[in-house]
């Protein structure tokens, strides 16, 4: 079967930047399982995993633009040390859930000083062309149920 829309697509993966540093690995794990066509996974691995089929393995290279996008500066803010009241010891590295007019976001602690932390509202990969190394396992149609939660269910997928 090939992989089209609302397809469940199980599969090994090691993803690299652009010096072949690896990110992130499947191997030793179970493979990652999504449903196709619903952006579980960056839009440009989705694309290129489009008519594969079990069995195939494939390089391919993600543009930050089809990635996690591109970094945007405006996503960079200096917060007051005080807003981060009960924490005390504050690094970069550290995440923390911001509050944010279009609803809750995750940023990065990039610098901090004795009155101001510099938080980065990016994602880590936002900016990075990425290089996933792929091996399809396995690819089956999606039920009803699945279909119309948006998600997988069962083994590698949500449970209810």
């Amino acid at each position: 079967m090939q992989i089209i829309e609302n397809s469940v697509v199980s599969f090994h993966y090691t993803l690299t930047d652009k010096d072949g540093k690896v990110i992130d690995s499947s191997n030793g794990n179970a493979p990652l399982t999504y449903m196709h066509g619903v952006g579980q996974i960056v839009p440009g691995l989705e694309n290129a995993l489009l008519g594969k089929t079990v069995g195939e393995k494939l390089d391919v290279n993600v543009s930050a633009a089809e990635g996690y996008g591109e970094h945007h500066d405006f996503m960079v803010q200096q917060v007051p040390r005080e807003a981060f009241q009960g924490v005390d010891d504050i690094e970069p590295g550290m995440q923390f859930q911001a509050q944010t007019p279009q609803g809750g976001m995750t940023v990065t602690v990039t610098a901090v000083d004795e009155t101001t932390v510099t938080v980065d509202g990016n994602h880590p990969l936002a900016g990075q062309d990425l290089f996933f190394a792929v091996e399809i396992m396995s690819v089956r149609a999606a039920t009803e149920e699945e279909i119309s939660h948006g998600h997988v269910h069962g083994e590698g997928g949500h449970q209810h």
